[in-house]
Formats: C-alpha cells, sequence, structure tokens
C-alpha cells in the first residue's frame, strides 16, 4: 500500500514528501528522554493531531513522565519506554510484538533513536520519520540533525521534523490543560502569595552558584515580604537541606516531595519562577507561569536560543560566566516582575 506522494522541495539537500493523510489511521511519535525535552514536543504533537485529526496518536515516552500526558490534549495512548539506560532483547522483542499489534502507519522518531529506527523498520511501519543519525538509512524520511548548532529553538527543531510529513500549527504555545488539579503536598498558601525558586540543573557547566540562591532567597523573603517554595528533584534533597534549612516560617521547602502533575498546579498557582535551563522551568512556561530564566551564553548547543524559556511574560538573564551575573541584578528583576 503506498501511504504517501512525492513532491518537490525547495530545498535541493532535503526530499520532502507529502503523506496521503487519509490512510494515516495510527500514527506514534517517540520522545522518551527526561520530561522538560519531552514537553518541548508539545507543539508538534499539536501540529500532528491538527493535520491528521482521524489518526489515533501513541508517544512513546519515560513512565515518569506519563502523568502529565492527561494535561497534552493531542495524545491519545502512551507506551512506556524508560530512558537512560539499555534495553534487554526481551523489552525489544515485547516492544516490537506491541508495535506490530498497534497497526501504525507513521512514526516520528523526536529524538535520535537507534532502537527505535530498528524496531520501527522491523515491524514494518510504512512512514520512518527521522534525524539522519543512529542508522538512519533505515527511515523513510529524515533530516540532518544540526540542533547541536543551537541555531533555533528545540521546539522549532521538532516543527521541522514533523513536517516532513506535513504536520503544521498555527498555534506554537507550551501549554498544559490542567483540568483536574492533583492534591498539593501542603496547606496554608494563598494561590498568589508565593513565588518558585528551582535551584538545580542537570548540568554543571549551567549552574549558577548555590551560594547566590541563598543569598537571593533570603533577599526575597526579607525585601519583598513573600513567601518562597524551593522545588526540586529527590536527587537534590540532601544540598537543599544543606542550603535552605535555616530561613523559618519565609520559606518552604518542597524538594523531593512533588509528583509531576503537584508540580504542575504549583507552578501554576506561583507568581513566578526562577530557575536555570531545567524541566521545571519548561513546566512552568507550560503551566503558564512568568518566568526569570539564569543561562550561560556562548554555548550554542546549551544557549537560551535553543533551550530557553518559550512563550510571553519570560526573560533570560544571561552572561558567559555565570558567576558574573550578580544576585542584586537578579534580585531587581524579581521585584520589577512582581510589582506587576
Amino acid at each position: 500500500m503506498v501511504l504517501w506522494q512525492s513532491s518537490p522541495s525547495s530545498n535541493t539537500d532535503l526530499r520532502v514528501e507529502r503523506v496521503r493523510q487519509e490512510k494515516i489511521r495510527t500514527i506514534l511519535a517517540v520522545r522518551n528522554d527526561r520530561f522538560g525535552e519531552f514537553l518541548l514536543n508539545i507543539p508538534a504533537l499539536r501540529a500532528l493531531k491538527e493535520t491528521y485529526p482521524q489518526a489515533r496518536l501513541i508517544v512513546a515516552l519515560d513512565p515518569y513522565v506519563k502523568e502529565l500526558t492527561p494535561y497534552i490534549p493531542a495524545i491519545d495512548e502512551t507506551l512506556d519506554w524508560k530512558a537512560g539506560r539499555r534495553h534487554s532483547l526481551r523489552e525489544r522483542l515485547g516492544m516490537l510484538r506491541l508495535l506490530k499489534e498497534k497497526n501504525i502507519d507513521a512514526a516520528i522518531m523526536l529524538n535520535p533513536s537507534q532502537e527505535f529506527n530498528i524496531l520501527t523498520f522491523l515491524a514494518g511501519i510504512p512512514v520512518r520519520v527521522g534525524y539522519d543519525r543512529k542508522w538512519g538509512f533505515l527511515l523513510t524520511h529524515k533530516i540532518k540533525d544540526e540542533k547541536y548548532l543551537g541555531i533555533k529553538h528545540e521546539i522549532e527543531y521538532n516543527l521541522d521534523l514533523v513536517g516532513l510529513i506535513g504536520a503544521r500549527t498555527r498555534d506554537l504555545s507550551l501549554s498544559l490543560k490542567i483540568v483536574d488539579p492533583a492534591p498539593l503536598p501542603f496547606k496554608g498558601l494563598d494561590d498568589s502569595d508565593f513565588v518558585i525558586v528551582h535551584p538545580w540543573t542537570s548540568d554543571i557547566v549551567k549552574q549558577w552558584p548555590f551560594e547566590y540562591f541563598q543569598i537571593l532567597v533570603r533577599k526575597i523573603i526579607e525585601g519583598c515580604k513573600i513567601k518562597v517554595l524551593i522545588v526540586g528533584g529527590k536527587d537534590n534533597l540532601l544540598k537543599s537541606r544543606q542550603l535552605f534549612s535555616r530561613f523559618g516560617a519565609g520559606l518552604v521547602n518542597l524538594t523531593g516531595q512533588t509528583s509531576l502533575r503537584q508540580l504542575a498546579v504549583l507552578l501554576s498557582k506561583s507568581r513566578l519562577l526562577i530557575s536555570q535551563d531545567s524541566g521545571p522551568m519548561h513546566l512552568g512556561c507550560a503551566a503558564g507561569t512568568p518566568v526569570i530564566a539564569i543561562f550561560r551564553s556562548g554555548l550554542a548547543a546549551k544557549s537560551s536560543r535553543r533551550w530557553g524559556p518559550w512563550g510571553k511574560n519570560k526573560l533570560v538573564i544571561e552572561k558567559t560566566s555565570l558567576s558574573d551575573i550578580k544576585v542584586d541584578q537578579v534580585l531587581e528583576v524579581v521585584k520589577l516582575k512582581l510589582a506587576k
């Protein structure tokens, strides 16, 4: 069965083919890395759903991220595929069997994946889209992976990829539909009477000095007369206790205590999020939270151009050396944001 038709491309280095929409009934999208990177695919998933409204959209993701998918209307079904480890032969064969059972017509590997390039080929999925890496010769639609150059935002790169099969959307927003707020792990906070600080990042080269965060939090509590919530993962718990154990009633340390859905609800209620490049920064953008993001410039693959906060009411403070971003500089921006 022919599921696509060739059409000329204005780019001589890239053959773009238009898929026959009426033949696409089930689409698989694969993005099983960390939850921040996953969230940056929301516009691309929306584009797939709007372009192929008759199709069922299945997303393969890390199980940790799955609790956020009820907030993403484009997703119809999820498949668990743990990130960050090598999968056993049994797991791969199980996924291959599952892909065959789903009768998938098109698969989009939103991040280079040798496993899924092979699995989708062996499953006989007719349309296979991805980057020309990691056995990219198995793909029917592919694009050169130049994301490391940091010329565009990750959201735009994801849209370029689904665009290979004609998927488009005018709604480029990064938004979650939080319709059933998860129970919060504390009581007594006014809906708009706190700011959230996430002082962690997964990459040490992007880490604003911890002592700067300590000073900033204290100055916000004392100078802005507002409560500060510290958030982070369980792996940040020990460091968080060391940094923020003596701040009194003005600080609530929720490090390691929130699920992703609870964090999304907290962010949606917060007056402001202060963060570095991180999953919670992207979650704050998706929840509609005003964001101040601290970035290190000069690293194209890690730049704010590629990974910065997306949407309205977002501000980036960046310098080549993170230690050159002073606490009072960030505090001044915080005060301006809270005054609005």
